[in-house]
């Protein structure tokens, strides 16, 4: 999260999306002054391995022509006058490596709109490309910028070049209208188009404040220090989005499926958690209340070492006695691909078989399961761990295709 508190909650998740090394994470430290690959073998590798987070405020300036309009400072640098606060919204900052494929499906989970970073050095798509795009239409994304980055390196004539070759590509998907914007993350050009771009095709969407509290666990963390007195310990803390209602300090959580009854029985029935919440964190502030959309920390009442280390991600967090039902089967409606996405050549999607281990994500959540019956549109999938999931909830399908988990189809839970 941002450092610097925003005037206001987040509104919205904005992911980034695209091959690796394109530059996704750079263009979210250009917006917000926040590196989100944090992780010591992130800084070792100079990759995005978990899903990194960061809040921007963004503020509009009287005196510019558009688009170079909107600010992410509170004073116009051209006009030196204070500019009008827009909203805030939130980065999900996706990996790119595609043996990363089921880390990037759990944060696209959460995206209201995407920004699809492409070096444009290199001839569009690259594979991972295609594979996020994929994704993409698979979640339900509508609104997309493609960002055209590293353009600094390039002459004029490649720049066009790789212009055509995105309006080309996305021709005949839901994306072919979406604007196409040039930048150069490392170097902070480009970044007023862009925020233009985002405030014109990326609309907060309604929010049903009325429904009860549910958020998809996206990162779990004990944030006490070694030697913090027991007097002083935090509780643990859980981190996500608010997919609906909202959350007050003080209100009681149930998070499920929860913990094993049994340590190290993979057969064992889960039991959910029962807490409440001590403090919450939006927009790098604490905050009385947590409404629908953006990203929030909430500290609770549980142990700290149930949390670290994204212990509780993949669960779900809710009003106690309204979430959805715990699965250990799963009926699945499901939709191969004809080809496999996220590979050179042409590699043909072949059909699912009984006996055959798959992984899903629901959400925040990610399991391997067999498949134990199919037909010609429905999949028995028995899960290695229980997922708490509401019917008709969208799932991701990937097969282990080489070194790595491959996308090929998804699917709607049945009930």
């Amino acid at each position: 999260m941002s450092s610097k508190p925003m005037p206001r909650q987040p509104e919205m998740n904005i992911g980034t999306l695209g091959h690796v090394d394109n530059g996704k994470s750079t263009l979210v430290q250009a917006l917000t002054g926040v590196w989100t690959a944090k992780h010591s073998e992130e800084l070792k590798r100079g990759i995005t391995i978990r899903i990194g987070y960061a809040d921007m405020a963004i503020y509009k300036c009287p005196f510019c022509e558009e688009p170079f309009n909107y600010k992410v400072s509170e004073v116009c640098p051209r006009h030196g006058v204070e500019t009008e606060f827009v909203r805030a919204v939130s980065f999900i900052d996706c990996p790119g490596h595609h043996s990363l494929m089921i880390t990037m499906l759990s944060g696209a989970a959460l995206f209201d709109g995407a920004l699809f970073v492409v070096d444009s050095r290199q001839r569009f798509p690259q594979p991972q490309d295609r594979e996020h795009l994929e994704a993409a239409k698979i979640m339900g994304v509508r609104s997309l910028i493609f960002v055209q980055n590293k353009v600094d390196l390039i002459m004029r004539e490649r720049a066009l070049q790789n212009y055509e070759e995105i309006k080309s590509y996305v021709a005949d998907t839901p994306f072919a209208d979406s604007p196409i914007i040039p930048v150069s993350a490392q170097h902070g050009l480009g970044m007023e188009p862009l925020l233009y771009a985002i405030e014109k095709i990326m609309p907060t969407p309604p929010r049903d404040l009325q429904k009860p509290f549910q958020m998809p666990v996206l990162r779990s963390f004990d944030v006490n220090l070694p030697g913090t007195l027991a007097s002083k310990l935090s509780g643990g803390v859980i981190g996500g989005s608010i997919i609906q209602g909202k959350v007050r300090i003080g209100d009681g959580v149930e998070i499920a499926p929860g913990l094993p009854v049994r340590e190290n029985d993979p057969k064992s029935p889960y039991e959910p958690i029962y807490t409440t919440v001590r403090s919450i964190r939006a927009g790098g502030r604490a905050v009385e209340e947590a409404t629908s959309g953006g990203l929030v920390g909430i500290e609770t009442g549980i142990d700290p070492s149930l949390t670290k280390a994204d212990s509780m991600a993949g669960n779900l967090a809710g009003a106690p006695g309204t979430l959805p039902p715990v699965w250990r089967t799963l009926q699945v409606s499901y939709t191969l691909f004809k080809r496999v996405v996220g590979v050179e050549g042409e590699i043909e999607v072949k059909q699912i078989t009984e006996k055959e281990t798959l992984v899903i994500n629901i959400y925040s959540a990610v399991t391997s399961c067999v498949v134990s019956k199919r037909s010609s549109d429905m999949l028995t999938l028995e899960l290695s761990k229980p997922i708490c999931a509401n019917p008709g909830d969208k799932v991701t399908i990937s097969r282990r295709i080489g070194a790595g988990w491959r996308l090929i189809g998804y699917g709607n839970i049945v009930q």
